[in-house]
C-alpha cells in the first residue's frame, strides 16, 4: 500500500476505534490500518513500507514491554513509532526514547493532545507529554543495557523476545524457519552484545528495563 498510512497496534478494539477518530478529525486524510496481536503489527508494518507512522501499545497478545520496540525499530528503523501507553511513568518515557521511538501519548490523554502528538511526529520532531521532565536514565546499569539493546539485529531482536517467552531453541527455529544451529548462533551473539552469562540472565536484564510496566 502506498499514500499516507497509519499503523496502529492495540489489543483494544475500543481503544484502537478512539485511534482511528483522532485520526479522521486531522486536516490530512490517512489511511489506518490495524492490529490486534504483535505478530499483526509485524505483518501490517511488512505490507505497508510506505507508512507514515506507527501507534504502538506497550502491551498486547505476543509481547510484552519494551521488547516489541525494540524488535520493531530493529526491523523498520525507518518508520516512525510512538508508543502509547497507559503505563507513562519517566522511566517508561525516557527509555522508550532510548529505544528509538519518536514519541510517548499516554492513554489518559485527550483526541487534541493525541493529535497534536500525531502531527508533531509526521513533521518529524519527537512527542513527549508537557509534564515530562527528560533527563539521563537514573540508573547506569539500565542505561548500559540499553545501548546494547540496540545494537542487536533484526533475528537477534525476534530472538531475544521469543527467549522471553521462554520457547526452547526448537521452538524458534520452527518459528522463524531456520536451523537449531542458527538460533544457537543467534543466542550466543545475544549474549555476547548483552554482556550476559546466560539466556536466563538476559531474560532477566530486559525484565529490569521492563520493569512492571502494565499498558
Amino acid at each position: 500500500m502506498t499514500g499516507q498510512t497509519i499503523l496502529i497496534a492495540d489489543d483494544h478494539p475500543l481503544f484502537r476505534s478512539a485511534l482511528k477518530q483522532a485520526i479522521s478529525g486531522m486536516a490530512t486524510y490517512y489511511a489506518v490500518v490495524e492490529a490486534g496481536d504483535f505478530d499483526g503489527v509485524q505483518q501490517a508494518a511488512r505490507e505497508n513500507p510506505e507508512a507514515d507512522l506507527l501507534l504502538l501499545d506497550l502491551a498486547m497478545p505476543g509481547v510484552s514491554g519494551l521488547s516489541g520496540l525494540i524488535t520493531l525499530k530493529a526491523e523498520f528503523s525507518s518508520l516512525p513509532i510512538v508508543v502509547i501507553s497507559a503505563s507513562d511513568d519517566e522511566d517508561t518515557i525516557r527509555r522508550s526514547l532510548a529505544l528509538g521511538a519518536s514519541g510517548f501519548i499516554s492513554k489518559s490523554a485527550g483526541i487534541d493532545e493525541l493529535r497534536n502528538g500525531i502531527r508533531t511526529v509526521l513533521s518529524g520532531e519527537i512527542y513527549t507529554p508537557e509534564d515530562f521532565e527528560g533527563g539521563e536514565e537514573t540508573d547506569p546499569d539500565i542505561a548500559d543495557m540499553l545501548e546494547r539493546l540496540q545494537t542487536l539485529t533484526p533475528q537477534q531482536s525476534r530472538v531475544l523476545r521469543m527467549l522471553c517467552e521462554g520457547l526452547l531453541n526448537k521452538q524458534i527455529a520452527y518459528e522463524l524457519g531456520v536451523s537449531e544451529a542458527t538460533v544457537k548462533a543467534h543466542v550466543s551473539a545475544i549474549l555476547l552484545k548483552l554482556n550476559v552469562d546466560s539466556r536466563t540472565q538476559a531474560v532477566i536484564q530486559l525484565g529490569k528495563v521492563n520493569m512492571a510496566m502494565v499498558a
